[in-house]
């Protein structure tokens, strides 16, 4: 008959175990679906499956990481079983803020354009986690948006719809 703490330390090594096994799994799986895809291409040299080549790598990367730390002992330097299970409590106006921040972006992007629908996801993601200073999370967000719209649309010549500051930000966004 196993103890209590016996058959927790059991469950833990083949939580640890599964999981290890799934990234293992996974990264396999990504690598696998990368294989199919030109590693080069167009004028960059760098095709589509160069991107989920390094994740597929990452992935496979940290499950063996985590394989071997399994089999030498477990996963060093977890959490405490309490933590690791969450001793918070749900914040329902949290949520509530980050999934109606989120559905904005997607009914804006099309329209208002990336940078406004960035901008709007960011300072209701900060409202979400607490934040009461929307005109600085509105201006760090749009910010923040302007540097990766310029980002995409300049330095790697990948078009992202302008919308309604397409006067301002100019032709380069579809």
């Amino acid at each position: 008959m196993t103890t209590g703490a016996e058959g927790r330390r059991r469950r833990v090594a083949l939580v640890e175990l599964a999981l290890s096994l799934a990234l293992l799994a996974l990264g396999a799986f990504v690598l696998g679906v990368a294989g199919r895809m030109p590693a080069t291409g167009g004028f960059s040299g760098v095709g589509p499956g160069a991107m989920p080549t390094i994740v597929g790598v990452g992935l496979v990367g940290v499950g063996l990481w985590l394989l071997g730390e399994r089999l030498t002992g477990g996963w060093r330097q977890a959490e405490p079983e309490p933590t690791a299970r969450g001793e918070h409590a749900f914040h329902g106006a949290g949520f509530a803020w980050v999934s109606a921040a989120l559905a904005a972006q997607m009914l804006l992007i099309s329209t208002a354009g990336f940078v406004i629908a960035a901008t709007a996801l960011f300072a209701g993601v900060a409202r979400g986690f607490g934040s009461r200073r929307p005109l600085r999370d509105a201006l760090l967000g749009l910010a923040v948006a302007l540097a990766i719209f310029v980002f995409f649309v300049h330095l790697l010549n990948v078009n992202l719809p302008a919308g309604w500051l397409k006067p301002v930000l100019g032709a380069a966004g579809i």
